[in-house]
């Protein structure tokens, strides 16, 4: 059984962006290429928060992010997902601000993805918040995502 993965936002925009001049960016960009690229060994997921967006911009660099999204089932943002969330940001596992990512790890725990894949080291994938994150799903009963970056997904 392949692993299950949820894709947040930042993958997609990362494979759809042109090579970036700024020398982090473009090895993160290469790394989600490598690992979109042996991803058939996973089972990949986006929810409703990702496509929108990724609509969001300029249209020709919309339109190559939705190229990327094509064929990967849509995760649903039910009542359990929109109160988890809202938990997230209410205990301030999540800032305010960032309202978005406490969707995203809300769907990734909600719907049993193994992992969150992400690219967003500030809200996210970031070790410090990553075990408030961990303790909000223990706390709801809920299964945690591994949170991680693509490049802790590579195949060795």
């Amino acid at each position: 059984m392949k692993a299950r993965v949820y894709v947040e936002t930042m993958i997609i925009s990362y494979l759809a962006a042109s090579p970036s001049r700024d020398l982090v960016v473009a090895a993160h960009q290469q790394i989600t290429r490598e690992w979109w690229e042996g991803g058939s060994r996973f089972e990949l997921f986006v929810s409703q928060a990702v496509i929108e967006e990724a609509a969001r911009g300029d249209a020709v660099a919309a339109s190559r992010r939705f190229e990327c999204l094509t064929g990967i089932p849509v995760l649903e943002l039910d009542t359990t997902v929109v109160d988890f969330g809202n938990r997230l940001l209410r205990t301030r596992v999540v800032p305010a601000k960032a309202s978005i990512d406490a969707v995203h790890i809300a769907v990734a725990a909600v719907h049993h993805m193994d992992y969150l894949v992400t690219w967003n080291c500030s809200h996210i994938a970031n070790a410090a918040i990553r075990v408030k994150i961990e303790n909000a799903c223990r706390d709801a009963g809920l299964p945690v995502p591994a949170i991680c970056t693509p490049e802790e997904l590579l195949e060795a």
